[in-house]
């Protein structure tokens, strides 16, 4: 794994958003995995600022994202079909026809997520996936467990998962309990992975990703078997690896 160490949240998002530009700029058509979260918000804008200046095209990029609360329509304001819009896709000149998230309103969770598996594989799985880090280790929602998923899944979400998302709802009894999720080896298909991280709250999930044993109790250390890994991360969320 490459570790790139940034300043803060600002230099850590610029830092991001100049890999996924370059692989924009050097294929693109490339197929990009994306996550949600506040932790991709400043690279998203960021890239948002360079394609207004006319320093990157998206024109002809197809994107497949993460995952996706189960129970939520595409119009729903906390569905992650929508803040990706809110955040990026309405602020570029991506195909929206091009854009895909896991179904979260139908409520077959076997046929949602069997369908999404042959529309990621279809389109050659991606060239670079993004992905945050929760604070329990978890990439996508794929939780802290005994065995790694294989494709995309519907999971219950857990405690800590809940409350740190609980900050995005009206109330803590508003975040769904489960979500459809991108399995840890459909993320491992990907040709490059970038990880971004910030704050101290990170700090262990951190470490434990980069130097820990490769467990499914932290889901992010198989990220350590990638041939094509790279961390960037703020000196706070690197403060346990030094």
């Amino acid at each position: 794994m490459k570790i790139i160490k940034a300043k803060d949240y600002e230099d850590m998002s610029r830092k991001a958003a100049n890999i996924i530009s370059a692989q924009v700029i050097l294929k693109p058509d490339c197929v990009l995995g994306l996550a949600t979260g506040s932790t991709p918000i400043g690279a998203y804008k960021q890239l948002a600022a360079w394609y207004a200046k006319g320093d990157v095209d998206f024109a002809e990029v197809s994107t497949y994202n993460l995952d996706e609360y189960r129970g939520l329509s595409h119009d729903d304001p906390q569905s992650y079909h929508y803040f990706m819009r809110e955040n990026f896709f309405d602020h570029i000149n991506i195909d929206l026809n091009n854009t895909h998230v896991p179904d979260g309103s139908n409520p077959d969770a076997a046929a949602a997520c069997s369908e999404y598996d042959k529309i990621v594989a279809a389109a050659g799985y991606p060239d670079l996936q993004l992905l945050g880090i929760g604070n329990n280790g978890h990439i996508g929602f794929n939780e802290p467990d005994d065995h790694f998923s294989k494709g995309t899944h519907c999971v219950d979400l857990t405690e800590s998962t809940i409350q740190a998302n609980s900050r995005l709802f009206d109330s803590i009894d508003d975040v769904p309990r489960q979500a459809y999720t991108m399995g840890t080896q459909t993320i491992m298909y990907a040709r490059m992975i970038l990880v971004v991280a910030n704050g101290e709250a990170k700090a262990q999930a951190v470490h434990d990703m980069c130097y820990g044993p490769v467990t499914p109790e932290c889901p992010a250390s198989i990220l350590q078997l990638h041939t094509n890994c790279v961390v960037v991360a703020d000196e706070a969320a690197l403060s346990l690896c030094e």
